[in-house]
């Protein structure tokens, strides 16, 4: 699949960001060549010798931060940065740690805010930050979300990085205007507090948030308390605020509050869940969360099953009809690997499976292409879009998934970005 999905993407948008699998032709977004960043560890990760080599030869000569380019702060430092550490961390060459302080430090005017909340968009050539043109706010998952990578730049350079980030995560710990431990999805970086409150989702724009506070606990070696108390806290907020099942199956889901009222919608972004409840009770945390976990995903695998096409569709409305395109995203995916690594139970390879099949059977063009209707097997109707992150995660976690080496990217020593870039659990932490 990967293969065939670089094969595309070499073909048709070499050094742009993203293939238009059907038109083959391509599209840019921040013209840094997205995918084929997001790719490089997932290539050395698959022993794909001669694509790395390409692709790093690319890198070597063709790729510059030096362009007056507007670029999603958060985007880029899961994709680019996190793609760049992981990188050099897995094949020890300089030539990426390089690219990725060069680009990190091209990020950090976003930082320069009267609430020290990080703009959404910085210009990485002028080195200047600004919000988005219709608000103020940033998103609460996005500001919350690049502390792993941040934090691990920090090994390499300036201090003041990682204070930056850990300062973020302090200010939104002592915010009002959480449910139980859940967020809103929107921070004001002007006076650092939430808006648009009331509303909370595991799914866009938060859910990040959650996921990074369990991992950059680990990552640090289990000493942030405070990061580990939110998280817990977190957990139990959606136990008792999100989580319902459906009827007549018996499905446990994570619905959404607004203004108090319960809504049974569930993006398909929220089945990063399982794999994150499961890591957490591999690192000792409650046992009812690997329970939990099992449920989800089954959940989560239900998604996909009952639909025609056996692909899952971006949002899911329990007991009445959902959304009905599928853009290949990594959630599920993801969680198996998780959950298989952690039980050694053979039928989440076996979802697996089922699911790659499915991709295979109506995704795949000249690459792999999101597809706008999931109920229709016989034209599903095309999107001419593959997102990088479909090499980046969603084929990584597939590869994951199916190797039986529990060494292989051991989940003692990498702690996953949530764009699937493994980035080193700190050697004071072992």
């Amino acid at each position: 699949l990967l293969q065939h999905a670089w094969k595309g993407y070499k073909d048709f948008a070499w050094g742009h960001d993203e293939l238009r699998p059907v038109s083959k032709s391509y599209s840019e977004w921040f013209g840094l060549g997205l995918t084929l960043i997001d790719a490089l560890d997932t290539m050395w990760i698959l022993n794909l010798k001669e694509e790395f080599e390409e692709a790093k030869a690319w890198v070597a000569t063709k790729l510059t931060f030096n362009k007056n380019v507007d670029v999603n702060l958060f985007e880029t430092t899961i994709r680019i940065l996190g793609g760049l550490l992981s990188t050099y961390h897995l094949t020890g060459e300089t030539l990426f740690l390089d690219k990725a302080k060069d680009i990190g430090s091209r990020l950090l005017p976003a930082f320069n805010t009267p609430s020290k909340i990080p703009y959404s968009d910085v210009n990485i050539g002028k080195g200047t930050a600004h919000p988005p043109h219709w608000t103020s706010d940033s998103t609460v998952a996005e500001v919350t979300s690049i502390q792993l990578e941040f934090r691990e730049l920090t090994e390499f350079c300036r201090k003041e990085v990682f204070d930056a980030v850990v300062e973020i995560m302090k200010q939104v710990h002592k915010l009002d205007g959480k449910l139980d431990g859940l967020v809103p999805m929107f921070i004001n970086t002007n006076n650092g507090q939430f808006t648009h409150q009331g509303i909370y989702t595991l799914g866009a724009r938060a859910d990040s948030y959650y996921e990074y506070l369990l991992k950059q606990w680990i990552q640090g070696g289990k000493k942030e308390n405070q990061l580990l108390e939110d998280y817990l806290q977190a957990i139990e907020g959606i136990k008792k605020n999100l989580l319902q099942k459906s009827s007549p199956n018996g499905l446990t889901f994570v619905g959404e509050v607004s203004h108090g009222q319960f809504s049974p919608k569930m993006d398909h972004l929220v089945c990063f869940l399982p794999g994150t409840l499961a890591l957490g009770s591999y690192n000792g945390l409650p046992s009812d969360h690997m329970d939990l976990a099992r449920q989800l995903m089954e959940t989560c695998y239900q998604m996909y099953v009952q639909m025609e096409t056996g692909l899952s569709p971006e949002i899911v409305y329990f007991n009445i009809l959902g959304s009905e395109h599928n853009l290949l995203r990594p959630e599920t995916v993801e969680s198996l690997f998780y959950l298989y690594r952690f039980t050694k139970d053979h039928k989440y390879q076996d979802w697996g499976w089922e699911i790659l099949q499915n991709f295979n059977r109506y995704s795949k063009v000249c690459g792999y292409t999101s597809i706008n209707n999931v109920r229709d097997p016989d034209y599903p109707n095309p999107r001419d879009k593959m997102d990088s992150f479909f090499l980046g995660e969603t084929l990584k976690y597939f590869y994951l998934l199916f190797s039986d080496d529990p060494n292989f990217i051991s989940l003692d020593q990498f702690v996953f970005n949530t764009e699937a870039h493994p980035l080193p659990i700190w050697p004071s932490a072992v």
